[in-house]
């Protein structure tokens, strides 16, 4: 069951975060064991009715549930999360709730279920309440802060573009520095509390919360991480786990550095992929296809010619230039969802005719205060779950490193994503997690990931599989991340199955999309 295109455009508005991201900057901590971990108290729930716009939605139920800010000290300061549910639609049939997380780190699960309740709803066979709820530190839940107002905010960001020369990485590497100082004044302790370890013991008082003996979830993308994390601290309280799109968990939170070339190192050869199925696809049905030069050739000039100068945009939302950064950052939404494929290639097409206008418009959404809030959020979290090796000031040698694991994303991600990590930033944790990994739950974890994932590639789904004691993993024929971008009843069957019946695909099952990128 693909999720609604409203559910869709809700989750990738913003997609730069949602690979797997770069940490750094937090203190080693020492492992904890799952054995230590107790079941925290957790009032019930009290729902009411969610605001505008969801509000008119019988569905739809919100609350706030207060957390400790630090688990270690329970009885101290407390934050509140953001919670929505969208009741099951057989509920004399409800086994329990599904609580889901849509990846990031830092995107919404509150308006996750506002957008796509109803098709985790189908996904659970209506026998479940659909609970989301934005991690701490995010959204509407104590979120981060780095300015004093949107206009700082503004100001701070205006202009500023993925570096591609050593004067402009400088410039940028400065600012990072600047940036996590600006994070530390306005948000101070919180920026200690908001590891994955901290929102797994938050999804912990949650399954409490709603009144279940044990958790069923959904994880996507980073949401895999949260997942793997909480099945490793209470394993024995999992009772179905469904996790798409890997995150693996040992590079996740090895460090920044090794986790930003793990997390691109299967970009460049899915953009391959893209690039020979539209040379199959021939003109008629890809636009890059056509001309005396093959797809290959086109591409690479049009790359060429972005380095050696912009590319002018003058329709673009503003109108301008398109940089090289801006080329790179522009692929960054359309290789994860191939039915935007033929546009795309029809928007590389332009681009290499001279006209950059839709590709710049791409851009624009990373590079604008909204894009940069998501990637400080993403950072807040991924600095704690995994420490920086090399300052920042060491960009001319750890950039390029990037830039050999993926040309297309590897120094867009280092920017965004490492750099504000190595750059000082002021959170500390004494209590992440960061393994083992191998923990054994009642009912086997169900790991779903498609073959061509340019954001969690399917090696992390198999490292996964032979890490935990107890997983089985479903492999997709497909193309994006995760596999609900490329929709297939064969996965939609399994995942239905599973959350309902605990029945997992037989081991090496592999399952078809309903149909290729390109017609």
């Amino acid at each position: 069951m693909t999720l609604s295109r409203r559910a869709r455009a809700v989750r990738w508005a913003v997609v730069a975060a949602c690979a797997a991201l770069a940490v750094a900057c937090s203190s080693t901590s020492p492992q904890v064991s799952a054995a230590a971990e107790t079941a925290p108290a957790a009032p019930a729930i009290a729902w009411g009715p969610c605001a505008a716009p969801n509000d008119q939605n019988p569905a739809l139920q919100c609350a706030r549930v207060p957390v400790p800010l630090d688990w270690t000290a329970p009885e101290g300061r407390q934050i509140e999360l953001a919670v929505m549910r969208r009741l099951a639609s057989r509920p004399q049939e409800r086994i329990g709730s599904m609580l889901v997380n849509p990846g990031g780190p830092g995107q919404s699960g509150v308006d996750l279920v506002a957008g796509g309740g109803e098709d985790f709803d189908r996904w659970g066979g209506g026998r479940f309440d659909v609970v989301g709820w934005d991690p701490r530190g995010t959204n509407d839940s104590s979120p981060v802060e780095c300015f004093t107002s949107p206009e700082e905010e503004a100001r701070f960001w205006a202009g500023v573009s993925i570096p591609a020369t050593a004067a402009e990485s400088q410039a940028y590497a400065q600012r990072t520095t600047d940036l996590a100082r600006r994070c530390g004044e306005v948000s101070g302790e919180l920026l200690n509390h908001v590891s994955t370890a901290d929102t797994a013991r938050d999804l912990e008082a949650l399954r409490v919360a709603v009144g279940d003996p044990q958790l069923t979830y959904v994880g996507l993308s980073y949401g895999t991480f949260i997942g793997q994390t909480y099945a490793n601290l209470f394993p024995d309280r999992v009772r179905a786990m469904q996790l798409d799109g890997l995150i693996d968990a040992v590079e996740y939170s090895e460090g920044a550095e090794a986790r930003t070339v793990g997390d691109v190192a299967h970009t460049d050869e899915v953009f391959a992929r893209f690039r020979e199925l539209c040379q199959q696809a021939g003109p008629a049905g890809c636009a890059l296809a056509r001309g005396p030069e093959t797809v290959d050739q086109r591409v690479a000039a049009l790359f060429d010619r972005a380095r050696r100068g912009p590319i002018p945009a003058p329709t673009a939302t503003p109108p301008g230039e398109l940089t090289y950064g801006d080329l790179q950052t522009s692929t960054f939404t359309p290789l994860r969802v191939p039915e935007m494929w033929p546009q795309f290639a029809a928007d590389l097409d332009a681009a290499a005719n001279g006209d950059a206008s839709n590709l710049a418009t791409s851009a624009q959404q990373y590079q604008s205060p909204e894009g940069y809030r998501s990637s400080v959020t993403s950072s807040a979290i991924s600095c704690l779950d995994g420490p920086a090796r090399q300052p920042v000031t060491a960009w001319p040698t750890v950039v390029p490193e990037f830039d050999r694991s993926s040309t297309l994303w590897g120094a867009v991600n280092g920017w965004w994503l490492w750099a504000p990590c190595a750059s000082g930033w002021p959170g500390r944790s004494d209590d992440r997690y960061a393994g083992p990994w191998n923990a054994r739950t009642p009912n086997p974890v169900l790991l779903i990931n498609n073959r061509w994932d340019p954001a969690t590639g399917i090696r992390n789904a198999e490292a996964t599989q032979q890490r935990l004691g107890n997983a089985v993993l479903l492999v997709q024929e497909g193309y994006g991340h995760p596999t609900y971008q490329d929709p297939g009843a064969c996965v939609d069957a399994a995942r239905e199955r599973y959350l309902v019946d605990l029945v997992t695909p037989p081991p090496g099952t592999v399952c078809q999309p309903d149909r290729p990128p390109f017609p």
